[in-house]
């Protein structure tokens, strides 16, 4: 999500991966792996358009994807039009609308929600631009290929490292929130339902007791601080939180930290922000998600430089649209659990640097931890 790579790495990962992982339905199968091949070269005409949601959920949309994207399509000399939403729907239609009336010959999208995503894949179908899907799929979309991780295994990681940190503590028979993203994020439902596919056997048992289990529209982070105030109003005796990613994480840790509560109650996260790192190091957050989006920009890079040069490459996965039923082919990473004692992991992948980790209050922190 940080630092780039030096623009030869780059430019390798280009030159030789291979779009290839086992098939599987929702993606179980592996990340795509890199095989040989030739140097990739611009043949095609026009440009390679992407639209990204918004520059406020995430860090990752507004300064890492960018960097990635254009730093791959720019070593394999091939122009492209990166542009962000801004998390308006309408200014979505309309970049897409503009891209795809300039002529651009591929079109790469991450949606605010399936239904403003579906007008503009339509309309490329319909012009003959071929389409992707990056990091969220379109539910009955019908883009032609789906680059992203395993989401369902991002929930399951979520789930298991929270029973971890419940046992660490010795939390017996906790009452579990769940936070969960926005309602109209197909990942969002994915994760849920891999931290679900975990916990409810535990809530079955009644070792834990489910608690409240609310969305959190377009991922906003204040509002996830108001959900989640009104959660433990309800529910005092909530023990463990399920937040789906480290800035609902944070709004949480927040309400926490007014009741005294900041690391006594454990808290999930995903996405290694730094600032999810932080509160892995303090002890306020329990673990966080490794999705290397570096490692994601590069295979969502090179498809879809080949589809330019009017190649159809293969990805030996298939995602199902559980909407229109149809099986979208399918690159597929896999994310990685981050506690407290592998923080390492991730400055070393050039994710996070350790001067932004560490500084400040956070020095002596990483120095107690080997970092």
């Amino acid at each position: 999500m940080r630092k780039a790579m030096a623009s030869l790495a780059v430019f390798g990962l280009l030159a030789t991966g291979g779009l290839t992982a086992c098939t599987s339905d929702d993606g179980d199968g592996g990340a795509a792996n890199s095989g040989g091949g030739s140097k990739t070269k611009s043949t095609g005409q026009g440009k390679i358009g992407v639209i990204l949601p918004d520059t406020k959920s995430a860090q990752r949309w507004k300064t890492d994807d960018p960097k990635f994207l254009k730093q791959a399509f720019d070593q394999a000399g091939v122009p492209v039009d990166i542009q962000n939403a801004e998390g308006d729907r309408n200014r979505f239609i309309q970049i897409g609308n503009s891209m795809i009336e300039s002529g651009v010959k591929v079109l790469m999208v991450t949606n605010l929600d399936s239904p403003s995503s579906k007008i503009v894949l339509d309309k490329a179908k319909a012009a003959g631009i071929k389409t992707i899907d990056y990091d969220r799929l379109t539910l009955n979309g019908g883009a032609d290929y789906y680059v992203s991780f395993n989401n369902k295994a991002v929930g399951r990681l979520q789930a298991s490292e929270l029973n971890k940190c419940l046992e660490a503590k010795s939390i017996k028979n906790p009452v579990i929130a769940e936070l969960n993203g926005s309602p109209t994020d197909n990942n969002a439902t994915e994760f849920k339902n891999g931290y679900d596919e975990v916990l409810q056997p535990i809530y079955d048992r009644a070792d834990y007791t489910k608690g409240p289990d609310q969305w959190v529209a377009d991922w906003a982070n204040d509002e996830a601080g108001v959900v989640f105030s009104q959660m433990f109003a309800q529910q005092p005796k909530i023990r463990g939180v399920v937040a789906a990613n480290d800035g609902l994480a944070n709004a949480v840790i927040e309400v926490l930290r007014k009741k005294k509560l900041a690391g006594v109650v454990p808290v999930t996260g995903q996405d290694a922000t730094v600032q999810g790192l932080q509160n892995i190091l303090t002890g306020e957050q329990c673990m966080t998600v490794f999705k290397n989006i570096k490692n994601e920009a590069l295979e969502a890079a090179k498809l879809a430089i080949a589809l330019y040069n009017g190649e159809t490459p293969a990805t030996g996965s298939s995602q199902k649209d559980v909407e229109s039923g149809a099986y979208v082919p399918f690159v597929s990473l896999q994310p990685e659990p981050i506690t407290k004692e592998n923080i390492s992991k991730v400055i070393q992948a050039g994710f996070a640097s350790k001067a932004e980790v560490c500084k400040g209050k956070f020095a002596e922190l990483c120095e107690e931890n080997g970092i």
